[in-house]
């Protein structure tokens, strides 16, 4: 047999963990096809699923009949029973954060955004966070020991075995702390929860990207998306799978140098070198040219609510850092012949991703864009809460993992 997602081999080694994963992903939903895809005996298939029926992870029946590939009476469909939890998650801008409480299959059922500075700290940040929550689980009316994790974007690069984010430009004060700790001990603070409940962190684009692919586009093997806001950063799905690189700093593209086309000096970056992409054509750079020319702009923000006016101005330097950007994704688009490209962050609009169109074709060949779609953002400002929640709940319920929940669940 194939190898079962989380790295376990199915066939007659198969665990409950591995038939939670031949449900979940819908390649097995009836004691039948689980005794044919794994080789397992009746009675084997049905002690394990039995340990699956006792966490409340399936049921039975919801789905109605299906054929069974044994033959004789219609079968019973198994169904993963999402309402046995919710997860939490977070999306951290420079200036501004969204919480929200998901169901397992990524609906969002209650949500809040408001202002949070970044450089208030880690400390304060995610204590705040944890109180956002509580209000969320209020609100809606679930109880603190109902979430079984929480998921948290941030706008550095983070090493995914740690969690912690490492040498972030735009986040001071960050680099090296213990996210995962601290927020978990909010949550139990703020709500009476559990202290050691599992939290994951990663990039926003990552999540963003994540959250995007599964959402629309599960079949493109190969996904990008850039999101342009304060800064430039990019995620890369390949395989359904977020790709990170070695110590989480793939598809940081904001950093890379571009040539200044105006013959003045290069701009200078908030990682302190000088001719970074993000420092000619991010959010900030776009608010900086504003207010360079008298039109009050401090971040991305801004440009989106003057870009969402038609601002004659703030359309034109959008175009021009679309140009820019468009400049960088052609080597993007070379190097990994996505099927999709989508443009998202406070200055994914017309104008910018026109001049994206404009240098991306006219410097990559043909070949590598001959299949390419260039897109715009489908989930919004809502991308990196579902890719924070599909995450988590991906990880908790992978066969290895699953396999030691039910453990210490007793079952």
């Amino acid at each position: 047999m194939g190898q079962a997602a989380g790295g376990r081999m199915g066939g007659p080694h198969a665990g409950a963990g591995d038939l939670l994963d031949l449900v979940r992903s819908g390649r097995a939903t009836t004691r039948g096809a689980l005794q044919q895809v794994t080789g397992l005996s009746r009675g084997t298939v049905g002690q394990r699923l039995d340990r699956l029926f006792r966490a409340g992870w399936l049921r039975e029946g919801a789905g109605g009949p299906a054929g069974s590939p044994l033959g004789g009476r219609p079968a019973l469909r198994l169904e993963f029973d999402d309402a046995h939890a919710v997860v939490l998650a977070a999306d951290l801008e420079t200036r501004h954060a969204r919480t929200a409480l998901l169901s397992l299959t990524g609906e969002i059922v209650a949500e809040h955004a408001g202002p949070l500075s970044i450089e208030e700290g880690p400390d304060a940040v995610l204590g705040e966070l944890g109180a956002r929550f509580a209000e969320l689980l209020r609100r809606a009316g679930w109880a603190p020991d109902s979430v079984c994790g929480i998921g948290l974007a941030v706008p550095g690069p983070v090493d995914s075995e740690t969690g912690r984010v490492v040498q972030p430009p735009i986040m001071p004060g960050w680099d090296g702390y213990d996210i995962r700790g601290r927020l978990s001990r909010a949550f139990a603070e703020h709500t009476g929860g559990p202290a050691d409940l599992p939290v994951l962190v990663d990039n926003d684009a990552n999540l963003m990207a994540y959250g995007e692919q599964r959402a629309s586009y599960r079949r493109c093997s190969a996904f990008a998306l850039i999101k342009v806001s304060t800064g430039i950063g990019a995620g890369v799905v390949v395989g359904g799978a977020v790709y990170r690189g070695i110590d989480g700093g793939a598809g940081d593209i904001g950093h890379i140098r571009v040539m200044d086309g105006t013959g003045g000096a290069a701009a200078l970056c908030k990682c302190g070198s000088y001719g970074c992409l993000a420092a000619v054509a991010s959010g900030r750079a776009v608010a900086a040219q504003l207010s360079a020319a008298g039109v009050p702009a401090a971040s991305g923000s801004d440009v989106r609510a003057l870009l969402d006016a038609g601002h004659p101005e703030a359309v034109g330097l959008a175009r021009d850092a679309g140009r820019r950007v468009g400049e960088v994704l052609a080597t993007v688009v070379t190097l990994l012949n996505p099927g999709v490209l989508m443009i998202a962050g406070d200055l994914a609009g017309t104008p910018f991703l026109t001049g994206v169109r404009e240098l991306l074709y006219q410097r990559a060949l043909p070949r590598s864009t001959a299949h390419l779609e260039i897109v715009t953002s489908r989930l919004g400002e809502r991308a990196g809460l579902v890719g924070a929640g599909a995450l988590v709940v991906e990880h908790l319920y992978a066969p290895g993992r699953a396999e030691e929940r039910l453990a210490a669940l007793g079952v």
